[in-house]
């Protein structure tokens, strides 16, 4: 065994292009519509990331080829401290592979599922951090479209950063988004009025309504609505329109009327960029250039005796998964073998394949990060918050950016 080994790591080339063999699979400690999230240690540098991986046929057959494909492109194009960056990306023949920045704290959900007591000044970083990667995320005309605290990830010190792109978009100057996409509960009501085509479309405060849910059930542990994956499109209009968000009267009223501004149910009124929230009065004392440089310390700490996930998902990989990850060679190796004889897959999925496999490119942040010239562009574009506060652009167009609805990320 250990000759087999040391073989297997002489062959291996660290050097070329990065490929799944130079990574060491760890565990598994999360899981998406397509794939799995692992841990895993880069071979050369000892560095360790969170893998995700997404099986190609599956993504054809649902009708996520795009979905991927733009995540990818977005990822490729952000940097920043309060996202989660993208470092790798590469492919073999069953799946595509997203090698991210590792943070091992846990998302907002497991926090708040695990009773874990959210007070005001804590609520409060977490705020002003999210909003500064939203600021950075309008400056590359992106809407995410899916926040909420399944995709706020904790690092080990408790900073907060912002994860899954998959069904964020890229808007146009001058454009409005138009598809129904999100996570119906944090769904902003313009995005629900899309389908009934009682507005133009949306724009970047639809990602601040959903600041707004997520801020309002870190502190209550229950959603300002009662809204679910099957509740339909017309009760929740409904809800929108009569229903009035309680607010307890023990908060903060500074804070409570934040959280007020951050959900009304007109976008004109809400507040919705980095300057009308650092202008609100329970803002008035933050040093915003100390938030960006994570010079505060979060009062709440994630525990770091155990990992900060479901520990049913290791299991889920080993034993009920089909085709666990840490049999990939093997299983890759026999299904090669036997490749020219298979008809398992038609002609028009192999085409498909065969257009995913040509698009997902092998993209390495770290061989551009050594280069000197693109450091420094990547220092660039941490711009302090002082310089980048703008007023937002409420001069769009309606067009529509176009992910399909079957990918709407649903919750109970």
């Amino acid at each position: 065994m250990g000759s087999s080994q040391s073989n297997r790591k002489e062959n291996l080339d660290l050097n070329g292009e990065v490929n799944f063999d130079h990574f060491q699979i760890l565990r598994a400690i999360g899981k998406g519509s397509f794939g799995k999230v692992c841990i895993v240690q880069k071979r050369d540098t000892k560095k360790m990331y969170a893998m995700k991986y997404m099986n190609k046929a599956m993504c054809i057959r649902k009708d996520a080829v795009r979905n991927v494909l733009r995540e990818q492109e977005i990822l490729q194009a952000l940097e920043h401290p309060f996202l989660v960056n993208l470092w790798f990306t590469f492919q073999d023949e069953e799946d595509m592979f997203m090698v991210v920045d590792l943070l091992l704290g846990g998302d907002l959900r497991y926090h708040i599922l695990q009773g874990v007591k959210f007070d005001a000044e804590r609520v409060k970083l977490y705020l002003c951090e999210i909003t500064l990667a939203l600021d950075y995320l309008r400056t590359h005309l992106i809407i995410h479209r899916d926040i909420k605290p399944d995709n706020i990830l904790l690092d080990e010190d408790g900073h907060v950063h912002i994860t899954d792109f998959n069904i964020a978009t890229i808007v146009k100057a001058n454009v409005y988004g138009t598809s129904m996409s999100g996570t119906k509960p944090y769904m902003a009501p313009e995005i629900f009025q899309t389908a009934t085509d009682d507005c133009k479309g949306y724009s970047y405060p639809v990602d601040w309504w959903s600041l707004g849910v997520c801020a309002y059930e870190m502190l209550r542990t229950k959603r300002p609505y009662d809204i679910h994956a099957n509740s339909s499109i017309a009760d929740i209009q409904h809800l929108f329109s009569t229903n009035t968000v309680h607010y307890p009267s023990t908060w903060n009223p500074s804070l409570t009327d934040l959280i007020r501004q951050l959900l009304s149910v007109d976008p004109r009124e809400r507040i919705s960029d980095l300057e009308s929230l650092s202008k609100h009065p329970f803002m008035a004392d933050v040093d915003w250039d100390v938030v960006f440089s994570m010079e505060i310390k979060p009062s709440f700490v994630p525990p770091k005796d155990h990992l900060n996930c479901d520990p049913t998902f290791e299991l889920e990989e080993m034993i009920i998964e089909a085709k666990p990850l840490h049999k990939k060679k093997k299983r890759l190796a026999k299904q090669s073998s036997r490749a020219k004889d298979s008809k398992e897959i038609d002609e028009e999925m192999q085409g498909t394949l065969d257009t995913l496999s040509a698009e997902f490119r092998v993209y390495n942040r770290e061989s551009r990060c050594s280069n000197h010239h693109e450091l420094r562009h990547s220092q660039e574009l941490f711009n302090t918050p002082t310089k980048t506060i703008s007023n937002a652009d409420s001069s769009v167009e309606r067009e529509d950016d176009s992910l399909p609805q079957e990918h709407e990320q649903l919750d109970t």
